[in-house]
C-alpha cells in the first residue's frame, strides 16, 4: 500500500509541474502571430486535455487496489507519457 501512496504523490506533483508549465505556454501566446496563435492554441487544448485524462486516472488509481490498481497504473503511465511528450513537442516549437 505504501508503494501505491508514494506512486500517486509522485504522479501529483507531476502533474502540478506540468499544469504550470502549460500555464506558462499560455502565457506565451501573447507574443505570438495571430494565425500561428490558433494552432499554438489547439496545441495546448491537447495538452490540457491529456493533462485533464491523466488527472482522472489518477483518481481511478486511489479508489483502485489489488490487480485493478496495477491495471490502471499501466494506463497511467501511458498517459502520463504521452503528456510528457506532447508538453515538450509544444514546448519546443515556443523556442
Amino acid at each position: 500500500m505504501e508503494l501505491h501512496h508514494e506512486y500517486k504523490e509522485k504522479m501529483a506533483a507531476q502533474l502540478k509541474e506540468w499544469n504550470a508549465q502549460i500555464s506558462l505556454l499560455e502565457a506565451k501566446l501573447d507574443g505570438v502571430a495571430a494565425d500561428m496563435k490558433i494552432l499554438r492554441m489547439e496545441e495546448i487544448r491537447g495538452l490540457r486535455a491529456r493533462q485533464h485524462a491523466a488527472a482522472a486516472k489518477m483518481n481511478e488509481l486511489g479508489k483502485a487496489s489489488g490487480e485493478a490498481w496495477e491495471q490502471i497504473r499501466v494506463t497511467a503511465d501511458k498517459l502520463w507519457d504521452e503528456l510528457k511528450q506532447g508538453l515538450s513537442d509544444v514546448q519546443s516549437k515556443f523556442k
